[in-house]
């Protein structure tokens, strides 16, 4: 079955085609950085205005790339949420009228749902049931996936997602937006132990996260500052990433004791980070556990993941 997906549920706007049998055959994906970089974040209404402007261009060079028509295609999957309001409804709204012109099926995929599964594309030994550590600029949660379409949330954000707290943190520093790879570079010429900022609420018995405190201990730290050079810039980064995946390692192992799960996958942007990886790849040797993640490039959103979730819809 040859599925094409459809993602723009925020700031990037993604298409692709995967085939049930074949695996992933072409993935197109537009970056709005530059649109929203001047505003330190994304701006809704031009946000959904450059998607109605990219779809179809990026359809015909994804058609292109594949050397594949609309004929050929089975089904259309398209994310239907969460994301901007906006910004999901060109995407719906595109899908549906493919549908309408190509006589084609269609169905709507779980933003959340895609990103934990996406692993699936790259390892075939992944089995459920596992636990999933979604960790975004939206996102921060610990999903105990049990089966397609069977998950509990065993822990989430009350307040910052963690990516939302990397990218303000960087904000406040004056970095540009996205601060999160902007933060992970600095953090390499800096001192994790530099600045003492807080761990919220890790030692509660629940596997909840808390980031606006660690977010405001930065702000703290930057106005008692006289001048923001580079060499702070990096202190103040390295202990904040520190201290930031601190917290999402502490839970997720809290976690994995707790119930005897074996497995972990690590989805959305900040699974990209690498302080993170060498922290779970320690956690995995200690506890005996599998961590997984996808590819770089499927990481942050894009249409392959919702693609890919399609198809197993249909095999359901």
């Amino acid at each position: 079955m040859l599925v094409l997906g459809i993602e723009t549920s925020c700031d990037e706007t993604g298409l692709a085609l995967y085939d049930s049998e074949e695996g992933l055959l072409a993935d197109e994906l537009y970056s709005q950085i530059d649109i929203h970089q001047d505003y330190g974040g994304v701006v809704p209404e031009l946000a959904s205005r450059d998607h109605a402007d990219r779809v179809l261009p990026l359809l015909k060079r994804l058609l292109e790339k594949s050397t594949k028509c609309l004929d050929d295609i089975d089904l259309i999957a398209y994310t239907a949420g969460p994301g901007l309001k906006g910004c999901l409804l060109v995407g719906s709204t595109f899908a549906r009228a493919l549908s309408y012109v190509t006589d084609k099926p269609i169905i709507s995929i779980n933003h959340i749902e895609a990103h934990l599964l996406a692993p699936f594309m790259e390892y075939s030994d992944l089995s459920f049931p596992f636990f999933g550590l979604l960790i975004s600029g939206g996102h921060t949660m610990i999903i105990d996936a049990k089966s397609i379409g069977e998950y509990e949330i065993m822990g989430e954000t009350l307040d910052d997602a963690v990516g939302e707290a990397f990218d303000k943190s960087a904000k406040l520093m004056g970095l540009d937006y996205p601060g999160g790879p902007l933060i992970e570079k600095l953090a390499k010429e800096g001192i994790s132990g530099s600045y003492k900022f807080p761990r919220p609420i890790l030692n509660k018995p629940n596997c909840d996260f808390s980031f606006s405190g660690l977010k405001t201990s930065v702000l703290y730290a930057v106005q008692d500052l006289d001048k923001i050079t580079e060499p702070v810039q990096a202190d103040i980064s390295a202990s904040f990433q520190h201290a930031a995946t601190e917290v999402l390692v502490k839970k997720i192992s809290k976690a994995l004791i707790n119930t005897g799960r074996k497995g972990i996958v690590l989805a959305g942007g900040v699974a990209a980070n690498k302080l993170l990886r060498e922290k779970m790849s320690t956690l995995q040797k200690s506890l005996n556990i599998t961590a997984l993640y996808p590819p770089i490039a499927h990481c942050t959103d894009n249409a392959a993941m919702i693609a890919y979730l399609g198809s197993l819809k249909t095999d359901q």
